[in-house]
This record gives structure tokens, C-alpha cells and sequence, in this order.
């Protein structure tokens, strides 16, 4: 503890038990969150970070120190699950979160029971599986009696594989996730318009401002925190998609949808190859913490809290 005088002193065995029985029930109450915390994700991730550096077979395990890393860095098809992964992300966030803002911004002016109804219908898909979702949509997709072809009939145009074909499959994916993407940032995006005073709108009219100068001079800076918050957790979320490309295209034709995640999964539990499956999975990381890291300090300089 800090003492007039500037130094740091111990506290004495007395103040260490009154300080215990002050905070213990605190500690007591999230120490099942933190045991669940500690089981299932914190020894797990320590688990892999020692994997990525063994050669890990079924009778042995070997130290190979940086080699697992050279191979995920040097292999065409992990670049190939990156470059798929790296431009879903970009688009489907942009769209996403553009989505979601316009949403939002017409939802605002709504009475609160009109408001609630269209939050809770956007907010639904967000508590639905991933996987019935992906088979809901495989459905549509499908070639021969897909309800997108049947629409697109009707124009007259040629039935497509949506999911069959190079040029369309990794824009399909882009497009259900777009979709259906984005309920709890509608949400978010409505609280953060909630906040900002009616008066601010009325004298930006009254100034002659039109309604897109108001929305790019007043809403946009006024919501960046939330925004800020949106793109990153968005982005890391979006870097890890597996479900929709695991059951709907398994990484195919082609390899034009193979993500990283979807290929870490092919090489630890289809070719069991774990130690390089661990140093991709370290390689994802590193590039998500990059990517947040970047976005905080670009996008976060004009951000007041």
C-alpha cells in the first residue's frame, strides 16, 4: 500500500485478513466462471501454443521447434484459405456493418413497440444454429429445385450452381451471411441513437443541414464508440467463419471457399496432423490480434469515450 511519504509498503498480516474478509465473497462468486474460464479455454489455448512446436503422433511426441510454422507459412493452401478468408471478411463486414446502420437509422424515428417488433425480427437469426441456418440456405442455393433459381427463372434467366461453381460460391457465402448477419448490431446501433439529444437534430435542420449532412456530421461521430466496437469484434468473428463453409461447400469447388479455420480443421482432425494444425491456429491468432490492434489505432484516434 502506498504511504503519505510515497513508499510502498506490505500490508501487515491484520490488514491482509480484513482485506480477505472484505473481498472474499467477491472472489468466491466468480471463481466457478473463472474454472470454467481456466478448464476450457485458458488450458486449452496453453495446450496448443506446446503443440504448435511438436510433431505429435499417436505413439510419440517430437519437438521440432519453428518447423510446424514454416510448413503453415510455406503451404499454397493455407495462402489460398487466407486470401478466401481475408477478402469474406472485408466485404461481408463493410455490408454487414452498413446493413446494420441503415437499419438502425430507419428503425429510429419509429414509435417503441414498432421499434421492439423489427429489433426482435432482425435480433431472431442471431439465436438460431449456424448449422440450421447453412442448411436452410443450402436448400436455396440448391441447382435443381432452389427457391433463388426459381426466382431467377422467372425472369428468365438459367437455372446456377450456386455453390458448384468457383466464380459463385465464396459470394453466395458472402451474401447468406450478410443476410442473415447483423441482428445484435441492429441492437447496438439502436441504443447508440437512442442516446443522442433530438435537439441536435433540430438545429442541424434548422442551420439548412440536409439529412445526409446531418447523418455524417452528427449521428456518424456521435456512435463511432459502438461502431469501433462493431468493426472489431465483427471482424475477428468473421475471420473465424467455419460453420457455413463446413456444411454447405466443405472448402469446395476448388478450394474457392476454404477458409483458415476450415482448413485447420481438415489438418487436425482429418489428416491429424496436430502440431500443424496447432501452428495455424497460432498463425489465425497472431493475425486477429494484428488486425484489432490496427483498427483501434486507425479507427480509435477519433473516438472519445
Amino acid at each position: 500500500m502506498l504511504t503519505t511519504s510515497g513508499r510502498v509498503t506490505r500490508p501487515s498480516s491484520g490488514g491482509l485478513a480484513r482485506w480477505w474478509r472484505k473481498n472474499a465473497t467477491g472472489y468466491l462468486f466468480i471463481l466457478p466462471h473463472f474454472l470454467f474460464f481456466a478448464v476450457f479455454f485458458l488450458v486449452p489455448v496453453l495446450g496448443a501454443w506446446a503443440l504448435a512446436f511438436t510433431e505429435y503422433l499417436p505413439t510419440s511426441v517430437r519437438f521440432v521447434g519453428l518447423d510446424n510454422f514454416r510448413a503453415a507459412l510455406a503451404d499454397p493452401l493455407f495462402k489460398v484459405a487466407l486470401r478466401n478468408t481475408a477478402v469474406f471478411t472485408g466485404i461481408v463486414v463493410v455490408l454487414w456493418l452498413g446493413k446494420a446502420l441503415l437499419v438502425a437509422y430507419l428503425l429510429d424515428p419509429l414509435s417503441k413497440p414498432m421499434q421492439t417488433f423489427f429489433k426482435s425480427a432482425f435480433y431472431l437469426p442471431s439465436v438460431t444454429s449456424g448449422v440450421i441456418l447453412s442448411l436452410v440456405w443450402l436448400w436455396i442455393f440448391n441447382p435443381s429445385f432452389g427457391l433463388l433459381n426459381a426466382a431467377i427463372s422467372l425472369l428468365g434467366m438459367k437455372p446456377v450452381a450456386w455453390l458448384g461453381e468457383t466464380s459463385t460460391a465464396l459470394p453466395a457465402l458472402m451474401a447468406m451471411q450478410v443476410i442473415m448477419g447483423g441482428g445484435s448490431s441492429i441492437v447496438l446501433l439502436s441504443a447508440a441513437l437512442s442516446r443522442i439529444p433530438r435537439e441536435l437534430y433540430e438545429t442541424a435542420l434548422l442551420d439548412g443541414a440536409s439529412r445526409w449532412a446531418v447523418f455524417r456530421n452528427v449521428i456518424v461521430p456521435l456512435i463511432q464508440p459502438t461502431l469501433l466496437y462493431l468493426v472489431v469484434t465483427g471482424t475477428i468473428n468473421t475471420f473465424q467463419v467455419f460453420e457455413s463453409v463446413y456444411v454447405m461447400t466443405q472448402g469446395g469447388p476448388q478450394f474457392a471457399t476454404s477458409t483458415v479455420v476450415y482448413l485447420i480443421y481438415e489438418t487436425a482432425f482429418v489428416r491429424f496432423q496436430l502440431g500443424l494444425a496447432s501452428a495455424q491456429a497460432m498463425i489465425l491468432f497472431v493475425l486477429t490480434f494484428v488486425m484489432a490492434a490496427v483498427q483501434f489505432k486507425w479507427l480509435g484516434r477519433s473516438v472519445e469515450y
